[in-house]
């Protein structure tokens, strides 16, 4: 891996970025590394797996489930058949080697041994049903608990999908046939989230809104208190970005994906600014992940739309943040 200095902006290089911040006046090296990984047209959906040491991310439109191996160092890909497209993948709890995908508007469980090529159907988990049938499942996460939280937005076959709220972001109750608690309508597209256990807070990005909302979580789990933490747009003008899926470390700061901006934000909730700009080589730049034996890299996802040249849609590793992540939860799955 090569280190270099540079300043914190957008740099066009096919295989390893090294930037250098300045922080509180204390210099940290920071490292942006492609890793071995095939191109995804749209990754998205990151979610580390301490057990296996892998992480665990899906190529949307590819149809992929994929995992990066972190000690071979070597990146596994699988479809299945009839499953198109493909977001979120949930690891599920006492179930190794099983997965909930979002599919359209369906959850469904799937076997994979996390080499082949081929994974298998199990069963249908959960189905919003025909008055559906217009939106897909874009991004998940589980909560603490166990509970699973799952957003929708428009097909992009419909037309612009910036263009309408038919999206909705809805809390599953976790069981196989089970019922889907509308928690927020009117959605452009459902993207990032993540808790903090710490405050007791939920954020949420729904990107073409152009902010990051906050919530209080309820003991049953639904949101409330609904306000916007940071809106990214400046003095009344959208970015030329926008939002897209979001992590936070174990202080809790969030680490913001940026939809055509090159870069990850990391933003410091208290303060409601922007501490970092993380830049990545790649345009798409969808969602990001901590994970490695010490929760201490970021794992970032990125897309390859639009016939961008390579390393768009590789799958990235920034090291030196100076920042822990915690460990993702899988979801409790009963029958």
């Amino acid at each position: 891996m090569i280190k270099c200095q540079a300043q914190p902006t957008r740099l066009f290089i096919s295989v390893v970025s090294c930037l250098v911040y300045a922080s509180n006046s204390m210099a940290a090296e920071l490292t942006v590394q492609q890793l071995p990984s095939p191109l995804s047209w749209l990754g998205e959906g990151p979610v580390w797996d301490t057990a296996t040491q892998s992480l665990y991310y899906v190529d949307i439109t590819g149809a992929a489930i994929l995992r990066y191996d972190y000690a071979e160092n070597r990146t596994y890909s699988a479809t299945i058949d009839g499953i198109s497209p493909i977001s979120p993948i949930i690891l599920v709890q006492g179930k190794p080697g099983q997965y909930v995908l979002g599919t359209g508007n369906k959850l469904v469980l799937v076997s994979w041994d996390g080499r082949s090529e081929k994974a298998t159907f199990e069963k249908t988990v959960g189905d919003l049903g025909d008055s559906e049938k217009h939106v897909r499942f874009n991004d998940g996460k589980v909560d603490p608990q166990g509970r699973l939280y799952v957003g929708t937005m428009r097909l992009e076959s419909l037309g612009d999908i910036f263009e309408q709220k038919e999206g909705k972001f809805y809390r599953f109750d976790g069981k196989v046939g089970g019922k889907f608690y509308e928690q927020k309508r009117d959605v452009s597209i459902s993207n990032g989230l993540t808790w903090d256990e710490v405050t007791g807070k939920f954020y949420y990005i729904d990107s073409g809104a152009r902010d990051i909302k906050e919530f209080d979580v309820l003991e049953n789990g639904d949101l409330t208190n609904e306000t916007v933490l940071y809106d990214l747009k400046v003095d009344g003008k959208n970015p030329d970005f926008v939002a897209d899926g979001m992590t936070s470390d174990a202080d809790g700061k969030l680490y913001v994906a940026t939809w055509g901006g090159f870069k990850l934000l990391k933003i410091n909730p208290k303060t409601k600014k922007v501490e970092q700009e993380i830049a990545i080589p790649a345009k798409q730049v969808t969602s990001a992940a901590f994970g490695g034996p010490k929760l201490d890299e970021l794992f970032v996802t990125t897309a390859h739309t639009n016939n961008q040249e390579p390393p768009a849609g590789a799958l990235f590793k920034v090291s030196g943040l100076g920042a822990k992540g915690k460990e993702m939860y899988k979801m409790v799955l009963s029958e």
